[in-house]
């Protein structure tokens, strides 16, 4: 259950982000979950309400966003999404070796506010 982990870091990351641009209400908070991170975004938001109550983030929306992982090719240095279809190789030359490049990172991207 390390999605609570995510779901309190990332709260105490946009009440930071609020109180320094003096919010008067959190909108939204948006994240992007890599699919290798083993993060369950149901859970995310599952957790998300019994965190910020009595935040400031209390009544805001979690919006998330998967990232597929990207892997660029060790050989012909091309970027892919691998595949269990494509045992994944790269689709362009065959090769097996390659470097993930994206999908491995949980990201607080916006956080949306009002001021008054």
């Amino acid at each position: 259950m390390h999605e609570m982990s995510y779901v309190v870091r990332f709260a105490e990351k946009a009440i930071q982000a609020a109180e320094e641009k003096n919010a008067s209400k959190v909108i939204s908070i948006s994240l992007s979950v890599g699919e290798m991170t083993g993060v369950l975004p149901e859970y995310l938001h599952r957790y998300y309400p019994k965190v910020t109550k009595g935040t400031i983030l209390e009544g805001s929306e979690l919006k998330t966003t998967m990232v597929p992982v990207t892997t660029e090719c060790s050989g012909c240095k091309k970027t892919y999404n691998p595949t269990r279809e494509n045992k994944y190789l790269c689709p362009y030359c065959g090769d097996g070796a390659g470097r993930v490049i994206a999908g491995r990172e949980v990201v607080l991207e916006n956080v949306e506010i009002e001021v008054d």
